[in-house]
């Protein structure tokens, strides 16, 4: 049982793939974008690997684990378990936290409660979630909300007019009676007229029984000013109604570090607790690789077991380059890249052998120095006897491959076919996209444009910025580079648009979409569409969308199913009235130029630019196919759509005019390395109409033809902060000190 054997699989795109995958090795899928890698990879082997081990638990448990529907495969033999380590963000709520995420905060609690001095109890009263160890004031959150009065109070109207600009305190609201009839206030006054008395018992009264009420007051209602009424309702913990009210409250609340525990989240007699006089709140406030210094300075031999549990496991978080976050730090805040390599922190403190691991393109959010960490991980793992699967584009992870499978050999309806297995080495001869690319020598830009003028950043010193001036030359692409954490997206995302508020940045966030936004939706042309077909057939546009008349009576339009199985599986699967198109099958009988409305919301951009004739919609396509989207397909829903993917879509629309600044924080993001020159060609006909073109970039390539380069460093987090270099990337060959020079150097070797 040597290799993992799948049989006939026809997942998405796959065209009947029957392969061999070898076990115990480093196995790397390639392939364009939309190839099926992940259809493959995840879809498939992942997809099914994961839904044996679920059903081999009880109904219970099954039914709070994530769903994996049956893949389209006739067969897989010899699956290990699998440990999936995507992209997706940890996420979590405001009380989640890096150091619980690694495992790192309860070994830290159980040091402090035998270490700590003056002892104020065991382990679980070190935690901000226990009632016994949070600070009283903010329930364990470290800040507080309060209300903005200038929002929630317009003192030009009086209480009659609608003064309080809250749901339920305006005109005829049930809660401003608790204030016109209290018999305090002359309604009709306005508020800025109001004396200070009459301010203070508006806004802060404590709860009371008013001494003359109107008529219609209840005999058991209580008076109580606004703020505390507010707050009570609205933003305690255990409020009930903040959820209903969430947009009313951002417009009101604003929140502030807690006064009490100063952002620490504990009471006062937990922080009394010291180890070398700092409490557990100082050491999760430090980065990973100052604290792992403080605990590798205690000496004290009954809980060395303790010390060297830490100590491994701080470690294993600097290996994996992410010295630079500390404990305290949301999980929510956390981008992809970081939230993946903390998955792999995790599997890197077990001994667990024979598992099968499968990456989602580690290498993302990375500079080449971190990848040679993160392919030192990625070996050992290997090496404790498991198999490992990754899914990457990075030239750097797939020469550490022991095998190489590559999906082509185009993307969509063009890909689903394995083109090349084999060999890194043999990889170059193979004739496929990901072939040639490696069989080319790189090289380095020679003719620079001239800049127009130059950007100039001054004494920055946001976060880990050490007090940075920075001149960035405009009508140029700059791209800006360093290790991950040395603060590129401090300098240009955060401090460049206080210097230049116009700048455009184009970041990789989804845009307001539901499930029925597709890329029609988005590039507003879906109308346009319809139109064709209604003056078609001479019938009403609406059968056309999926939204209107022409949705599918069963699924509304939805195009799937979701089977309630109780205590199994929830299944969701193609609706089976329309096939999962959404569509009433009765639209299906009117035809545009020969195809039905789902025939072309399944065309790829590439087969629709051929298609259609209206110059109003070929535009659009032009845009995408020199963006390396032309793959996806018409109907796609924008929420299934990758970071890259998005980010790139957003330029189209952005796009608009001359003399913009524009922001690309790592543009290059689940691109194929051959698709990488269509963006750089896009680039610079960005810069050649003047525009400022800033990329954030880790991508070798893409630094290589860049105008100018600005790289910080030299490490993450506080190591970091510093320009190391600006110039051209000719000159950055010769720089000694800067990691982007070395393997710069390396790359077109």
């Amino acid at each position: 049982m040597k290799n993992i054997e799948i049989t006939n699989a026809r997942q998405n795109n796959l065209k009947n793939i029957s392969i061999k995958i070898p076990k115990y090795k480093i196995v790397v899928f390639t392939g364009v974008s939309g190839s099926g890698k992940s259809s493959l990879v995840f879809e498939t082997i992942g997809a099914e690997a994961q839904r044996q081990i679920n059903e081999t638990q009880n109904s219970f448990i099954r039914n709070r684990l994530q769903h994996y529907g049956l893949p389209d495969v006739d067969k897989i033999e010899n699956l290990n378990v699998p440990i999936m380590i995507n992209q997706k963000r940890l996420g979590g709520n405001i009380r989640s936290t890096v150091g619980t995420a690694v495992d790192v905060s309860a070994a830290l609690r159980l040091l402090f409660s035998r270490m700590g001095e003056p002892f104020v109890g065991y382990s679980n009263v070190f935690s901000f979630n226990n009632p016994q160890g949070m600070c009283p004031e903010c329930e364990g959150l470290g800040f507080i909300q309060t209300l903005d009065i200038n929002t929630l109070i317009d003192r030009n109207k009086s209480l009659h007019e609608g003064a309080v600009l809250f749901p339920t305190f305006q005109p005829g609201g049930w809660r401003l009676t608790r204030y016109t009839q209290s018999g305090y206030f002359d309604n009709d006054k306005k508020l800025k007229d109001f004396t200070p008395s009459e301010w203070e018992m508006l806004l802060n009264a404590a709860e009371h029984k008013p001494q003359h009420p109107h008529k219609d007051w209840g005999k058991t209602v209580k008076y109580e000013g606004i703020i505390p009424r507010i707050e009570k309702a609205f933003l305690k913990k255990d409020s009930k109604e903040n959820i209903t009210r969430k947009d009313a409250l951002n417009h009101v609340a604003i929140t502030r570090t807690c006064p009490i525990c100063k952002g620490k989240r504990l009471n006062e007699k937990i922080l009394s607790c010291k180890i070398k006089g700092k409490s557990i709140a100082d050491c999760t406030a430090l980065s990973v690789d100052e604290l792992l210094e403080f605990i590798t300075s205690l000496d004290s031999h009954p809980y060395d077991i303790i010390i060297s549990e830490l100590a491994v496991k701080l470690q294993n978080i600097m290996t994996i380059g992410l010295q630079y976050l500390t404990l305290d730090r949301n999980t929510n805040s956390l981008s992809g890249g970081e939230s993946q390599r903390i998955k792999m922190v995790r599997s890197l403190g077990n001994s667990l052998v024979d598992l099968l691991y499968i990456f989602d393109e580690p290498s993302i959010g990375l500079h080449p120095k971190d990848l040679e960490n993160i392919a030192s991980i990625i070996q050992q793992i290997r090496d404790k006897g498991n198999s490992v699967l990754i899914v990457e584009h990075d030239p750097d992870l797939i020469k550490m491959a022991d095998w190489v499978i590559d999906i082509g050999p185009g993307s969509g309806r063009n890909g689903g076919e394995v083109v090349y297995e084999g060999t890194f080495e043999d990889l170059k001869m193979s004739g496929s996209k990901t072939g040639i690319y490696f069989s080319k020598r790189p090289f380095i830009k020679q003719k620079f444009k001239s800049p127009l003028g130059y950007l100039e950043i001054k004494n920055a010193s946001l976060y880990n910025l050490k007090n940075v001036t920075v001149h960035i030359p405009t009508g140029v692409m700059t791209v800006v580079t360093g290790v991950a954490g040395s603060g590129k997206s401090t300098l240009i995302n955060r401090i460049l648009p206080d210097f230049y508020p116009d700048v455009t940045i184009i970041d990789q966030s989804l845009s307001a979409a539901s499930a029925r936004s597709n890329l029609l939706t988005y590039l507003g042309i879906s109308d346009i569409v319809r139109r064709l077909f209604a003056r078609s057939n001479h019938v009403s546009d609406k059968l056309f969308s999926r939204n209107s008349e022409g949705a599918c009576k069963n699924c509304k339009g939805l195009g799937v199913e979701r089977i309630d199985l109780a205590f199994m599986d929830n299944i969701e699967q193609p609706c089976e009235v329309c096939g999962g198109s959404g569509f009433d099958p009765e639209v299906l009988k009117y035809l545009y130029n020969g195809k039905t409305i789902v025939e072309i919301m399944d065309m790829t951009v590439y087969e629709a630019s051929h298609f259609f004739k209206e110059q109003s919609i070929l535009k659009n396509f032009d845009l995408l196919i020199q963006l390396g989207l032309d793959y996806l397909t018409l109907g796609q829903r924008l929420d299934h759509f990758s970071g890259g993917e998005r980010q790139r879509l957003k330029l189209t629309k952005e796009l608009k005019s001359t003399h913009q600044i524009i922001i690309l924080d790592e543009p290059s993001t689940g691109l194929h390395p051959s698709d990488t020159q269509k963006l750089l060609t896009f680039f610079n006909t960005i810069a050649d109409q003047n525009n400022t073109l800033i990329v954030i970039e880790h991508n070798l390539d893409i630094i290589a033809q860049a105008d100018w380069i600005i790289d910080m460093g030299p490490g993450a987090g506080k190591y970091g902060g510093e320009v190391l270099f600006e110039g051209t990337p000719e000159a950055l060959l010769k720089d000694k000190t800067s990691f982007t020079a070395e393997f710069l150097r390396k790359h077109i070797r």
